[in-house]
């Protein structure tokens, strides 16, 4: 449907064209009239559908010349970058509507400005709940004559904890109104919000055939535990993405990933919910220039940024959540743009993780090898090779001519300044590859060790006095690894340390794996088993431990049915 279909005044049509839109999106085509006419409206909606310009226009519209400085429309958000993202986007219909004042409130910024800029009059109002309450109990903000309130993302605010302060706000605002709201997901929450504060809401929500983006390709990568820093500098080498969003779960690994890839000489920089505003917006506005060309943010810092150009996203961890999943690649592959997404999952139990993903968002992603330290150097190789040649064929250099003249005159050849240039310059290129043990491909680890004879012991820096038993040791073998519990043989638990026979074909393998893991809450040691077999003793730490084996593996059989404990019974009694 156009949006000259929809029944709007010439000043928003002239801003729609001014903006570049012609053809209201599903969301907005449904849901523009109902708003208009003043219903109550529940809009179930993810990223990406346009709902700021769904709620917006009708507000915007909604104002009139008479209405003076008092506000009338409230638009809550849950983060300060969809509070600023809306008010920009409701500048723009407004462009052509003088009478229409808007306001951003939210957390991080200067109180004082927006105490100012509501003094001097605004009729509507954006905020995050936490700043509108403050300036509601400043008395810088009444909202006796609001019209229309909007929650924008309700179920991402009430995940954030925010349910007590919209109930609050809500209780400063005229009963005789309009409530809107926004979400991408109906849990219970949301239901109690619209029979307590909405009037007969009108249900619109959007068809979708595929939960992520078409346009965008997806991949995982399967890497040993401890070495994802070292996989996501490998595939960034690799690809060399122009503009990247590095998606983690904790504001600590922002922070840790950040200072590791800048370090490396990546221009890579963070963001997070505890950083200044002012850092916070520097930090985006030099993603949106390119000065940074890799972004690191937590899912709920990100929600807001509004970037068409990301070619490229990585998971370092795997989402908390399906729909942050949808988030995440949803900054790739937009504007009719090809994007491509990357996870990189660590052992069995994130690689199920991310094929439970795939499954409820219905998406192909698909296994790829992580590219080799080799094939990495081959290509900056070949790259510096084709940047000289193409310098070569441009003549920009030409002016050096007398140096090399009288390089050749001290008796080195053209050939050498030429061999050791194209190595300074590849060294420079390639002096941060990281040295990376590619793990074995296994389509299939079901098969006993890897069709080789023989097996070792690696020695596991806990034991006893950790409280460690068999089934901890084969589980966190099994989760790391990704082989099957049978793969492993005989574990060996003494007082401050445990052996465990392994294929000897896949001992590599395994310590890489399990390098850095932890196993009952302790971080390990691991390395090949370098004692004798001192089989009195082994036999006595045997007996000693006999009994309260058998105790801990009778209570797993009979309560949580470890089926790793039960296994590891068996080969012990």
């Amino acid at each position: 449907m156009l949006f000259s279909d929809l029944g709007l005044s010439d000043e928003i049509l002239k801003a729609v064209e001014k903006i570049g839109y012609e053809e209201a999106t599903e969301i907005q085509a449904k849901t523009i009239p109902l708003l208009m006419e003043g219903r109550d409206v529940i809009g179930r909606s993810h990223t990406g559908t346009g709902k700021t310009a769904a709620f917006g226009i009708p507000a915007v519209s909604s104002i009139q010349k008479g209405d003076g400085n008092s506000v009338r429309i409230l638009i809550l958000c849950p983060t300060r970058e969809l509070a600023m993202q809306a008010c920009d986007e409701l500048d723009k219909f407004s462009d052509f509507m003088p009478w229409v004042r808007t306001c951003a409130v939210y957390g991080g910024a200067d109180i004082d400005r927006q105490i100012v800029s509501l003094r001097r009059g605004a009729n509507i109002v954006v905020g995050t709940p936490g700043r509108v309450m403050d300036h509601i109990n400043r008395h810088t903000l009444k909202l006796d004559n609001v019209r229309t309130v909007i929650l924008d993302e309700a179920d991402e605010m009430l995940n954030m904890g925010f349910r007590e302060d919209i109930e609050t706000i809500l209780g400063f605002v005229p009963e005789e109104r309009q409530t809107v709201l926004f979400s991408a997901t109906m849990p219970e929450p949301i239901m109690a919000i619209t029979e307590k504060y909405q009037r007969d809401p009108v249900v619109v929500g959007v068809e979708q055939k595929s939960r992520t983006v078409d346009s965008v390709e997806q991949f995982y990568f399967d890497v040993p535990m401890g070495r994802k820093t070292d996989a996501l500098q490998m595939l960034l080498l690799a690809y060399e993405p122009k503009l990247s969003m590095i998606f983690c779960n904790t504001k600590k690994m922002v922070d840790e990933l950040s200072e590791q890839l800048v370090s490396k000489g990546f221009r890579a920089a963070g963001l997070h919910g505890d950083m200044k505003q002012a850092s916070r917006t520097q930090t985006l506005n030099a993603f949106k220039s390119g000065r940074l060309n890799i972004l690191i943010a937590t899912d709920v810092a990100a929600r807001g940024i509004d970037v068409d150009d990301v070619d490229a996203v990585f998971n370092y961890d795997i989402p908390q959540d399906c729909e942050y999943y949808i988030h995440r690649i949803g900054r790739t592959g937009r504007a009719g743009k090809s994007g491509v997404a990357y996870t990189i999952a660590s052992g069995r139990r994130q690689v199920s993780e991310l094929m439970d993903i795939a499954r409820y968002t219905k998406a192909h992603i698909e296994r790829r090898e992580l590219p080799s330290r080799d094939e990495v150097m081959a290509a900056k190789a070949n790259a510096v090779t084709e940047a000289v040649k193409n310098c070569v064929m441009s003549g920009k250099y030409e002016r050096y001519a007398e140096q090399v003249a009288a390089l050749e005159a001290e008796g080195f050849s053209a050939e050498q300044l030429a061999a050791a240039l194209l190595g300074m310059k590849i060294s420079a290129e390639t002096k941060n590859v990281p040295e990376f043990i590619k793990p074995v491909f296994r389509p299939n680890r079901g098969e006993k060790g890897s069709g080789k004879s023989g097996s070792v012991k690696v020695e596991i820096s806990v034991g006893r006095a950790n409280k460690i038993a068999p089934n901890f040791v084969l589980g966190a073998l099994v989760d790391a690894t990704g082989m099957a519990g049978k793969s492993f043989g005989k574990i060996d638990i003494y007082d401050r340390f445990t052996t465990v026979e392994v294929p000897e074909a896949d001992k590599e393998h395994i310590i890489d794996s399990m390098t850095g893991t932890k196993i009952n809450g302790q971080k390990i040691k691991i390395k090949l088993y370098e004692g004798k077999d001192n089989r009195d003793s082994k036999d006595k730490d045997r007996r000693d431990y006999r009994g309260d084996r058998k105790r801990d593996f009778k209570r797993q059989r009979h309560g949580n049915h470890n089926t790793a404990g039960r296994r590891n019974s068996k080969r012990y009694q």
